[in-house]
């Protein structure tokens, strides 16, 4: 587990460290004061006094703050499953605990670590022991995790949606200039001095706060990768690990000239006083865009909710969040019957799965996937065939990567078994081509053939974006969809249902695996035990279902 570089000795104490810590359950977080203030930064308690209270043209709800609250980005520092698997990382990388402190920080804690710097301590501060600690001096800046005057500090650069500006390489303003969509040419004029006089920023019109390049500060992400003894063999940034790179994906579609990230990620309403103080202030936005930042990731929110005081939570907000999540989710992709020939003795069916999504389906982080589960019944309904049955654990029937860890499920253009399933999904390789499971030692994908985007061109994707693996042959797994033939034989003759299901998972049961066999580190202890608690495991994306025959021809 540990880096062979080191001691038996050093390795025996290092292993009986956490040994202690895990002896006791770890105590309630720390939620952190959200109305601080730094030498950079304000905290959202700050903003909620002006951009609470606000509804739209409904009577709806549409406070900023209040939206934000129940996100992943104003919880990124609470995720248990992001603090478990930092925590394994340097488990296992002892000697790498800055580098990945560094690098795990500047997204998930980016007020505490952008001060870190500026201040000199970078070096000293840690992310467990330190800045989660509620005596830390950045502890209530680290908590209150993507806030407001970390993305609109942001200047435009050039280097935004450039290497140089991602994997948390943004700049922050020091200026105490927040950007803004309001107040540009041929917009009503803004009035800074309300804001100015509170907090001591001033709001700006700039047009990049509504735009992808933004995002891809910190949603295009390449880390470093070492071999079995530890040694980092990249040496470049354009040599890193693509971790996850949603931006590219979005920038090598048809969406890049239709819609950005923020198009699909924040919900719109009409009628929105943009504060809520002064009441001097009565001009009505249109198209606004609510800061409720809707992504994939119900599993997590879901434990966020349930498990407030554990993890220091703050907002109520969890149930909205979690339907627009549902929502969102439901509109990510269709199956659909596409073909169903009349094959002798054998039914016989294709099925599309196409994608309403602006990158890969799913993307981010690569312990994430997609399914089909294909049911198929007798008259009787009694099960003759399936394949993708999802157990308790969040195990998939018959999934290679789900029983042996050194295994990868193949990507499928036919299915004749039941043990063969189509899973769409990245498996991380190591430098040696070997299925890995630790982020350090992924050296490149070993197999992604995640559904594409319309417009994305296999053939001509950069390497950080390819399609890796049998996929990359399959001439219908193309930019927006793929089809999947079943040919089931062996069926006695008779009149079959057919039920299909395109099926979503935050945490793929490898992953889950590889990180849970650590029965020693306290944040790995609990997050397994919320994991476990936790009934709903996957989300169903879409369903089709259709009947069929089987019929042997007269001799």
């Amino acid at each position: 587990m540990f880096n062979s570089r080191f001691s038996p000795v050093r390795q025996r104490f290092v292993s009986l460290a956490l040994l202690l810590l895990a002896s006791s359950a770890l105590a309630d977080a720390s939620p952190g004061n959200p109305s601080f203030t730094t030498p950079h930064f304000s905290g959202s308690g700050n903003c909620a006094q002006c951009h609470n209270g606000i509804t739209d043209s409904q009577g709806k709800d549409v406070s900023i703050i209040r939206d934000w609250s129940s996100t992943m980005m104003a919880n990124s520092t609470r995720d248990p499953f992001w603090k478990a698997k930092v925590r394994s990382e340097i488990a296992r990388n002892p000697h790498l605990e800055g580098v990945i402190n560094d690098k795990c920080s500047k997204c998930h804690a980016p007020m505490a670590n952008y001060e870190a710097k500026k201040d000199g301590s970078l070096a000293t501060q840690t992310i467990f022991g330190g800045i989660l600690d509620a005596g830390h001096p950045k502890h209530d800046a680290a908590m209150d995790g993507v806030s407001c005057t970390v993305c609109h500090q942001i200047p435009d650069s050039p280097l935004l949606g450039t290497l140089k500006g991602m994997s948390g390489n943004y700049a922050i303003n020091t200026t105490k200039t927040i950007y803004g969509q309001y107040g540009g040419p041929g917009d009503t004029a803004i009035t800074p001095q309300p804001m100015r006089n509170n907090t001591g920023y001033t709001p700006t019109f700039s047009a990049h706060v509504g735009q992808s390049k933004l995002c891809a500060s910190c949603h295009n992400l390449k880390t470093p990768f070492v071999d079995a003894a530890g040694n980092v063999l990249s040496t470049t940034p354009e040599s890193e690990f693509p971790e996850q790179m949603p931006y590219s994906e979005w920038e090598h579609s048809d969406y890049k000239d239709q819609a950005s990230c923020q198009a699909c990620h924040m919900s719109r309403t009409d009628g929105v006083k943009m504060a809520s103080r002064p009441f001097s202030i009565t001009a009505k936005r249109d198209n606004f865009a609510m800061h409720d930042f809707i992504g994939a990731n119900k599993l997590m929110l879901t434990i966020f909710n349930n498990n407030k005081t554990k993890l220091g939570v703050l907002s109520d907000n969890f149930a909205e969040t979690i339907s627009k999540t549902d929502a969102m989710l439901k509109g990510a992709a269709t199956v659909t019957l596409y073909d169903q020939p009349n094959t002798p003795s054998a039914l016989d069916f294709t099925l599309k799965v196409a994608s309403t999504t602006g990158h890969k389906l799913p993307s981010a982080y690569p312990s994430r996937r997609v399914f089909l589960h294909v049911v198929v019944k007798n008259a009787q309904g009694k099960i003759v065939f399936e394949s993708g049955k999802l157990r308790r654990d969040g195990s998939i029937v018959g999934v290679a990567s789900d029983n042996l860890p050194d295994k990868i499920e193949p990507h499928y253009d036919l299915i004749t078994l039941p043990g063969q399933v189509q899973v769409y999904e990245a498996i991380m390789g190591d430098n040696l081509g070997a299925v890995t499971y630790t982020l350090l030692r992924g050296a490149k994908y070993l197999k992604d053939n995640r559904i594409l985007p319309v417009g994305f061109d296999k053939k001509t994707a950069p390497s950080d974006i390819r399609v890796v693996g049998s996929a990359l042959r399959d001439a219908n797994f193309v930019g927006g969809s793929d089809n999947v033939r079943y040919l089931i034989s062996g069926l006695p003759d008779g009149n079959y249902s057919v039920r299909a299901e395109l099926v979503y998972q935050t945490l793929s049961h490898g992953f889950a695996k590889d990180l849970f066999s650590d029965t020693v580190t306290p944040e790995v202890v609990e997050f397994k035990a919320m994991y476990d608690a936790t009934p709903e495991k996957a989300t169903v994306i879409d369903s089709v279902q259709f009947s069929g025959r089987v019929s042997t021809p007269l001799p």
